[in-house]
């Protein structure tokens, strides 16, 4: 009886199913850093534009904090890449530096802007203020017409005021009038004034008669007279006027029966000041 024997065979090394892992290690956390540089990138961009300041100094900021706390995930090994994390919060630092010259630079501008625009409002103004002058006649005329006044206080039938702008308003006197049936603004009762007012134009522009305003008080207590309107008078000023021309326009007012004086007043546009005459009636 023969005896058999096999060799024993030696077992196989198992193999592992994935890549070898080596224990306590992980990936590096390089987010903070590529974060920064690209916030950093566009901040120092942006900051070369000095409206943009705004951005500018937001992303400079951000960009500052995610590269400060990248380096620390640098010193401690959390992550590799130190030169990518320096460089975004450099960046970050020098977008805020431009930002601060963006604001400065802005503020300026605006600044320096309003002030060109406030100088250019207050030259209109006092362009359209009133000339004080004396009460000598016009061109000589001893009869007095067209005098030019120190409008400080209401002037007289026959005054005029006269504005930087060589633009002369005068008003004339106030005479009865007798508005016709069909007349919108007269009451029964009450007496009816007509007023000559005349603009003209001694400048060297042309002036805009559309935007004259004619308005009247009337009596001690200065109730506002209406005005009216009928066929002859209410039409108002339309149109421009030339330099060197004039234009006359007739408004009537309707008064209290016991009233004793007009006081009209005359607007020649926005940027003037409006000047008053007090009209015996």
């Amino acid at each position: 009886m023969s005896q058999f024997t096999q060799s024993p065979q030696s077992p196989q090394p198992q193999q592992p199913y994935g890549p070898a892992h080596t224990p306590g290690m992980r990936p590096a956390r390089n987010g903070l850093g590529i974060a920064a540089l690209v916030l950093g990138v566009i901040g120092a961009v942006s900051g070369l534009i000095p409206l943009l300041f705004w951005l500018a100094g937001i992303l400079g900021v951000i960009a500052l904090v995610l590269g400060l706390a990248g380096r620390g995930r640098v010193k401690r090994g959390e992550a590799t890449n130190k030169g990518a994390t320096t460089f975004g919060a450099v960046l970050g630092l020098v977008s805020l530096i431009l930002a601060v010259v963006g604001a400065v630079i802005t503020f300026k501008a605006v600044g320096d802007a309003v002030d060109d625009i406030d100088k250019a409002i207050s030259e209109t103004t006092a362009s359209a203020k009133p000339k004080p002058g004396g009460d000598s006649a016009k061109g000589g005329d001893a009869a007095g017409k067209d005098k030019k006044k120190d409008t400080a206080g209401a002037l007289e039938a026959g005054d005029s005021a006269v504005y930087d702008d060589d633009l002369t308003v005068t008003v004339g006197e106030a005479t009865s009038y007798t508005p016709d049936e069909y007349a919108a603004g007269h009451t029964k009762g009450n007496k009816a004034y007509r007023v000559a007012v005349v603009i003209e134009n001694a400048g060297k522009e042309k002036f805009d008669s559309a935007l004259v305003n004619v308005t009247a008080r009337a009596g001690k207590e200065g109730v506002d007279a209406e005005q009216i309107f009928d066929d002859k008078v209410g039409a108002g000023f339309s149109g421009t006027v030339l330099p060197g021309k004039k234009v006359t326009v007739q408004f009537a007012f309707d008064t209290p029966a016991d009233a004793k004086n007009l006081t009209v007043e005359v607007n020649p546009g926005f940027t003037y000041d409006a000047s008053q005459w007090d009209l015996k009636l």
